[in-house]
Formats: C-alpha cells, structure tokens, sequence
C-alpha cells in the first residue's frame, strides 16, 4: 500500500460511505487526498470521523468537465479513485435522467481528464454487480455479457463498457471493479438492509423491506473493498484495462441477514414484508476467482465477525 505514500490522490464520492472509508486508510498510510463533494452530512462518517481536516475538499459536480479536469490539473493527480454515483436503483426509477448523467458523464469526464492530462497512473472505477443485469441464479463471471436494462443498471453497464473502450483505444490505466452489497460502519442509507435493521433495532421500529425477503446478494464487508481498491492500484500495469469482481462468502437472502443479525446480536427484529421493489433483480452473486488467482484478494470479514461492532458504531450515532 506505500506505493500511494506522499502521491495526490483524487478520491470522487470521498464523503460518502464506502469513499469515507477508503479516504481514512489512504491518509493513514500517508498520501494526499482530495475528494470532491456536493454537500455535507454534520453526522457522517467522514465528519465525525474528522476526515473533513486532513485532506483538500472540492466542491466539484463531475457532469460538468471543465470542472473535473481543472480538477485533475490543478492539484497534479497521480491516482483516481471513482467512487462518486448515483447508487440507488429507487432513485434511477424515478430519477433516470440525472442517474445517467451522473453515472455515465461524470466517469467519462474523469477518462477525458486522463486521456488530455497524462500523468495520471491509474484509476480504479467502482461499479457494481448491477452492470451485469440478470444472469439467473449463478455466479457471474468478469467476461459475462453485460446487460443491464433499468436505468440504474444500464447506467453501470454502460460506465463499464466506456470504461473499457478508453482503455482500449486509448491504453489508459483504468481498472473496473464490481462489488456486490457494502456495509459497514458508517452507511446512513437506511433503505438499504442493514443500516436498516440497525436503526429498527435501536429505535424499536419496524423495519419495513421492501423486497419479498428472498432476494439474494453477496454482502461484503467495507474494509475489505477498500483492501481491494488499494491492492488493484498497486498492480495497476497488470490489472490495466480488466474488470475484477468483489465477491463474498455470504450470500444471502433479506430474511437470512436479518437472521444472522438475530443470532448474533441476541435481539428480535420486527419487521413488515412490503414486496413493493421496482426493476430490482431477484439474484446476484459474483465469482471472484479472478481476482484471487492473480492478486490474492478474498474477503477477511462476514456479517456474522462484523455485526457487533458496527452495531456499536449505530448505537454511538444514534446518541449523537
């Protein structure tokens, strides 16, 4: 990981959730970050955690370019980290027009930033398991065909196959990574399943899903991507112009996690089946063979070693 010591990294999304974190451990192994942002959250985790002091903050929206490349420019970047989306497939429903041009602009942007501005070494792109689209109820795998066709899915598909193309044509170092669900400390998205349990939990609500509760997704766990975002970037020549899955050993139904919480935290979660989700897909599940073979990333956590601890995090947060 000391290879990004004392480098300039830009980090796009660096204030949300998964970018928190990312942004945390690339400033404790000591190299210099900027972030974009759009807006602050006084209780994120980015806040709370006082990232907001020890890294440049820009406040840049990445679909407009002139924006982004005196971005990339004026701070001399050597590595991008692009995490920054739209990442809900509730908000591309009712919103596809910004979901696109925020998911497929804004990445196109940052590649027009390198392709102009050379010095940049490498970028990793964080995708999803959702440019894949519906494959039934097996693992994908990185040269499957990606077919997404709901706006939050043909956004990332569509990100992906640009992606390719810049690095083809153009030999940029851009690496694709998928994931499936993230959580962890940190996430105040409370539509998603987790944070969504814990708030339940601590403020004795119902948790309301909005699935059938048998939708199944990998869940992996956040330090573990950020493991994988650094890794790839060390690797950059190798890894150039590949996508990489992020897979997990738990993959699991709704109904499961919920479950799994109960178990291990000793504690009854209610909870309201609404089956009311639009253009979500049934089955998700990525092979990371590839991955693990080539640079011997494989996730370190489960839900079970973790829900304790992030339990505490919610429990802190909530009492602030």
């Amino acid at each position: 990981m000391y290879h990004l010591k004392d480098k300039t990294l830009l980090v796009t999304g660096g204030t949300g959730f998964v970018g928190s974190h990312l942004v945390k451990e690339l400033v404790r192994i000591g190299a210099n970050v900027v972030t974009t942002y759009r807006q602050h959250d006084p209780f994120s985790y980015f806040i709370t955690e006082g990232l907001d002091k020890e890294v440049i903050m820009e406040r840049v929206d990445l679909v407009h370019f002139d924006q982004v490349f005196d971005l990339v420019t004026k701070h001399e970047v050597d590595y991008i980290f692009h995490l920054a989306a739209q990442p809900l497939v509730d908000v591309a429903y009712y919103n596809p027009r910004r979901t696109l041009e925020s998911n497929i602009n804004g990445t196109i942007n940052l590649l027009e930033s390198m392709r102009l501005y050379q010095k940049v070494t490498g970028m990793i792109v964080a995708s999803s398991d959702k440019a894949y689209g519906k494959h039934g109820e097996v693992k994908y795998k990185e040269d499957d065909q990606l077919k997404g066709d709901h706006p939050y899915e043909v956004s990332k598909s569509a990100t992906d196959l640009i992606c390719n193309s810049y690095a083809k044509t153009y030999d940029l170092p851009v690496v694709i990574t998928r994931f499936g669900n993230i959580y962890g400390e940190g996430d105040l998205n409370f539509s998603r399943i987790i944070p969504g349990i814990m708030r339940s939990l601590i403020t004795n609500e119902t948790l309301e899903l909005r699935s059938d509760g048998t939708f199944v997704r990998d869940y992996l766990y956040v330090k573990d991507v950020v493991d994988g975002y650094i890794l790839l970037s060390s690797q950059i020549e190798k890894a150039r112009g590949h996508a990489y899955n992020f897979g997990s050993s738990d993959t699991l139904k709704v109904l499961e996690v919920i479950q799994s919480t109960e178990k291990v935290l000793e504690k009854k979660i209610k909870y309201k089946v609404l089956n009311s989700a639009k253009n979500e897909i049934p089955y998700q599940s990525l092979d990371y063979a590839k991955i693990k073979k080539e640079f011997g990333w494989e996730p370190k956590h489960t839900v079970e070693s973790t829900i304790n601890q992030i339990y505490s995090w919610y429990l802190s947060h909530f009492s602030l």
